[in-house]
């Protein structure tokens, strides 16, 4: 299939892939790990979807009683989120990731194929912005894509270059294996947390 966009760092590239239905990464639904994640929250977290897609994390989180938002710079991804949420659909902000204000401080980042899905060079303002939005001891949970593929989206990252993108503002506190992976991340994903220094 062609596609018009090639820079998944434009929200044209994804316009174009929400509108012909090529989202090889949406799993159509809450992943496992985010599930057990929440249930042994002991209260519910301020938290931040960045690059949310169909975001059905945040029903959940908000099913939960979290106090959360998603946002994403593809107005075709925020549509298909705001159409999915139904009455949550105001919590969908189409948002520049970089220049999003949240309303009260963040107490978790929730991380699903958004730094995959961006290009290697803009990493470094991701993790810079991350910090930015967490202040000490608030967390950065979710999904990290492992590949040394060139190729993508997904953009995949080594462990090593993830520890010198985060450690700087952040600790690693949980590392585990993802049993519930689709196919475009299997046998190459890990859930994390990473607590703000």
């Amino acid at each position: 299939m062609e596609f018009a966009s090639r820079d998944p760092g434009a929200p044209a590239f994804w316009d174009e892939r929400f509108e012909r239905g090529v989202t090889p990464w949406d799993r159509g639904g809450v992943p496992h790990a985010l599930r057990d994640f929440v249930a042994r929250t002991a209260q519910p977290l301020r938290t931040l979807i960045p690059g949310c897609g169909a975001a059905y994390e945040l029903g959940f989180l908000l099913e939960q009683g979290w106090e959360a938002r998603a946002l994403d710079f593809s107005p075709v991804a925020v549509a298909t989120a705001r159409a999915k949420l139904g009455p949550w659909s105001g919590r969908v902000l189409h948002a520049d990731f970089f220049a999003y204000c949240p309303p009260q401080p963040l107490e978790l980042i929730y991380e699903r194929a958004f730094l995959c899905a961006l290009p290697r060079a803009m990493w470094a303002a991701v993790a810079a912005r991350l910090a930015g939005l967490l202040a000490p001891g608030a967390r950065l949970a979710g999904f990290f894509f492992f590949d040394e593929a060139i190729k993508g989206p997904p953009f995949g990252i080594a462990r090593a270059a993830l520890e010198a993108l985060l450690a700087p503002h952040f600790v690693c506190v949980e590392d585990a294996a993802v049993a519930d992976s689709i196919a475009v991340f299997a046998g190459k994903e890990r859930w994390m947390v990473w607590q703000r220094r």
